[in-house]
């Protein structure tokens, strides 16, 4: 990572206090995942060598070591899980960076600013994972503190406004507590430092680079005077506080990302009431009768704000869903998997879109009940 070596970045400071020693793998959890490897894939030892060399290996150190096979095949399975993803039909083409042998808070650091730049590839997103240590009994893997690897800062004013996102308000007050210096003036989107643990429960700090972080300065196609509110938006979605778990392993660190949805930049991140709220501006400079919401205001104002999204990104060549396609798309994997036999999970609430939902296809019928069992999985970030 620019700027910062093995001896580099911020302050330490301890780590969260209440996380426990790591257990030992259930051998019945790597003997259902491996049975799930050999009935949907062919590997070549024979699945009663692999369940040997399995059970004795967690005998001896209490967990054991996937084949990169596996590996690959759990990340995918694991996305294919994901109850409240609607971008689930391209789950066999997930990316995945194998940098299991990472334990360490720098190394972390610096391959998750390699991830950001491998899934950018100047704007033809890729969807990507990058897997570093697993939790073992004799030694915890690293953990990732940011909840995505790209986060603006929220910079509380002593009047209780918020500078920047208000979501991100306790996370930037913890850094600063560790001497991440605020920008002066602090700004609206302020990227956030990488606050990495580990496995002596020790936190440091460490900068993401400038030119990792891919950004789309927002406009409008038709209104000029969008362009001069100043927004922009970061490019790669990395969710980085999940832990992976497959057959009973653990890897509380892998951080991964598809590509954004217009709707969550555009109808959630800059216009819900205790994100950035954008939609009374918005309003005003089209001009909106605000005096009651039965003039649709709000309604008219997220358009257009999610238009503004919609149109920056493909201006600039980025990857972006948008959420009628997304959604025909999404239907298009349930049928795949009812035909492979399988049951697709998913979070009504999640897969229907937060702008139109009646207008897409995946309002009008009912799915599977998410499976919280189901490995597989990332799991909550509590769950570590």
């Amino acid at each position: 990572m620019t700027g910062h070596g093995r001896s580099g970045g911020h302050p330490v400071a301890p780590g969260v206090p209440d996380e426990r020693r790591p257990k030992a793998v259930d051998p019945a959890a790597a003997e259902e995942f491996l049975r799930q490897v050999y009935a949907e894939t062919e590997p070549e030892l024979p699945l009663r060598d692999r369940l040997r060399q399995v059970r004795s290996e967690i005998d001896r150190r209490g967990v054991y070591t996937h084949t990169a096979h596996e590996l690959v095949f759990g990340t995918r399975i694991a996305w294919r899980n994901s109850a409240r993803c609607i971008g689930r039909l391209y789950w066999q083409s997930l990316q995945v960076r194998d940098l299991r042998h990472l334990h360490d808070p720098a190394d972390v650091a610096q391959e998750s600013v390699g991830h950001l730049r491998a899934a950018t590839r100047g704007g033809r997103i890729r969807s990507t994972i990058t897997v570093f240590a697993p939790d073992a009994p004799a030694r915890p893997g690293p953990r990732i503190r940011n909840d995505q690897l790209v986060r603006y800062a929220g910079h509380r004013n002593p009047d209780g406004s918020v500078v920047g996102d208000p979501s991100q308000v306790e996370f930037t007050d913890r850094v600063v507590g560790m001497g991440w210096p605020r920008s002066q003036p602090p700004g609206r989107f302020d990227v956030l430092p990488l606050l990495i643990t580990g496995a002596d429960g020790r936190s440091r700090l460490f900068d993401v680079p400038p030119d990792a972080v891919h950004e789309v300065r927002l406009r409008h196609p038709e209104h000029p005077w969008f362009a001069r509110l100043g927004l922009r938006w970061h490019s790669v979605p990395a969710i980085s506080n999940m832990p992976l778990e497959i057959g009973g392993v653990v890897y509380p660190a892998a951080p991964f990302n598809g590509w954004y949805l217009d709707t969550e930049i555009g109808a959630r991140n800059l216009a819900d009431p205790d994100r950035y709220d954008l939609l009374p501006e918005i309003a005003k400079r089209l001009g909106l009768d605000t005096r009651s919401v039965r003039t649709m205001w709000k309604d008219r104002a997220m358009v257009e704000l999610v238009r503004a999204v919609t149109y920056s990104f493909d201006a600039d060549g980025v990857t972006m869903a948008d959420h009628h396609t997304e959604s025909e798309r999404f239907l298009r994997h349930l049928e795949k998997e009812e035909a492979a036999g399988r049951s697709c999970p998913a979070d009504w609430s999640w897969i229907v879109p937060p702008m139109s939902g009646s207008q897409t296809p995946v309002f009008h019928r009912y799915y599977d009940e998410p499976d919280p069992d189901l490995r597989p999985a990332f799991l909550e970030p509590h769950r570590i």
